[in-house]
């Protein structure tokens, strides 16, 4: 009888690889994905069970499929990747050095320049100085800062 390739195996661990690069490729530029990567998880939960059934068939049924060798070496890489993956989203990109020269909640903020909506330049003292026209000044500004990917 000649034995067949172990296909759940190898494309199992295609998955496990796809879920990676689907990741930097896709999945980061969407908060929704980026923030708790839930949809990276599940491709590597389903390749990682594709890889997992095609050791069982490869140990159950050596006579039939090949991968008694491959698959422990396919299933530990697939493993390690999925740690990998979960060490640098959970734990190594939340190290963040804190900030020295930032301010603090409540602190007043140094005075900036940067364009409004139009383009023209303001600033932070123009804000909170008196309006147009004598009227009153503004009691304070909120500034709004996002979270961006380079």
């Amino acid at each position: 009888m000649k034995r067949r390739w172990n296909v759940s195996l190898w494309a199992g661990f295609l998955i496990v690889l796809a879920a990676l690069f689907t990741y930097v490729w896709v999945f980061a530029w969407y908060p929704a994905t980026r923030d708790f990567p839930w949809a990276t998880l599940l491709i590597f939960a389903a390749g990682l069970t594709l890889t997992s059934r095609g050791l069982v068939r490869a140990y159950r049924q050596p006579q039939l499929y090949r991968g008694r060798i491959a698959g422990p070496i396919l299933m530990s890489l697939g493993a390690g990747l999925l740690v990998l993956f979960v060490f640098s989203i959970f734990y190594q990109a939340r190290q963040l050095p804190p900030s020295q020269g930032a301010p603090r909640a409540g602190e007043k903020a140094p005075d900036f320049t940067l364009p409004d909506v139009e383009g023209r330049p303001r600033s932070l003292a123009e804000l909170l100085g008196p309006g147009a026209g004598g009227a009153p000044a503004a009691s304070g500004v909120l500034l709004i800062f996002y979270r961006g990917y380079w």
